[in-house]
């Protein structure tokens, strides 16, 4: 009953629903713009750039366009009720907050996971088609494997979106610092001299190794280590979450 109710709030939000269609049109679409360029340019392109790429990896790096969307649908998944007031007559109606949490967040993952597998995987197979002669398939070393993963990075990242979010009960502050720091913080902190090496263990950067398919990477962390690095940050968020839903007024 718990689930109905919050899988009836999470699709009667016109924000969530509008989040996840456009992590859809937006992964795909670019991915598809971008890969028909490659297409039609690729000869333009010097040595180096033709000798070292892949279409694997050229795939699944405009997920970053989307990515934005899904950390929004993360975000709006929990702050909404905060935002509207509702969170109290949730709260009401469910009085143990800890069932409350746990339902909200296995709704919001559920819908996640499915909206990124479905985009993962037609944005591959879209972009393939796209590049022509270039393209890959599902079958080459490695891309099952990064195409898969890519979909579990999507959601962890919205697991961890929902748990800041929950944590900071505000839309505008949320996405004030989550989008800020997956785009520019987390980029930048990874090129710094004497901090660089803390980059590879920050949420993104570690989850991002799950897409590496030809092992050109200075990370220290194999694909499968990286997200669960990034899956030990979202239950880290979540937990922390859950901690303030507990312990804090409406």
């Amino acid at each position: 009953m718990i689930l109905l109710a919050e899988w009836t709030k999470l699709r009667t939000i016109r924000s969530t629903v509008w989040a996840l269609v456009l992590t859809f049109v937006l992964s795909v679409g670019i991915s598809v713009l971008l890969a028909g360029y490659l297409n039609g340019s690729f000869d333009s392109f010097d040595a180096g750039y033709r000798d070292s790429f892949d279409p694997i990896e050229f795939a699944l790096g405009t997920i970053a366009y989307g990515q934005i969307v899904l950390v929004a649908f993360g975000v709006l998944a929990v702050s909404s009720e905060y935002g509207s007031g509702t969170i109290r007559s949730s709260l009401a109606a469910v009085p143990r907050r800890g069932q409350f949490f746990a339902a909200k967040i296995a709704v919001g993952t559920a819908a996640a996971l499915v909206v990124s597998m479905i985009t993962v995987f037609v944005m591959f197979f879209a972009a393939q088609a796209f590049l022509g002669s270039l393209g890959g398939s599902l079958g080459d070393p490695g891309a099952l494997r990064a195409v898969f993963g890519t979909g579990l990075y999507l959601t962890l990242v919205a697991v961890f979106s929902m748990g800041v979010a929950t944590i900071l009960r505000s839309s505008g502050l949320s996405l004030g610092i989550l989008i800020p720091f997956f785009f520019v913080v987390s980029n930048l902190v990874s090129r710094i001299p004497g901090i660089e090496a803390a980059g590879h263990y920050l949420p993104d950067q570690a989850g991002k190794q799950i897409m590496v398919v030809t092992g050109h990477t200075d990370s220290p962390l194999g694909p499968w280590q990286g997200l669960l690095v990034l899956a030990a940050w979202a239950a880290a968020a979540v937990l922390a979450g859950h901690l303030v839903l507990r312990h804090r007024d409406a």
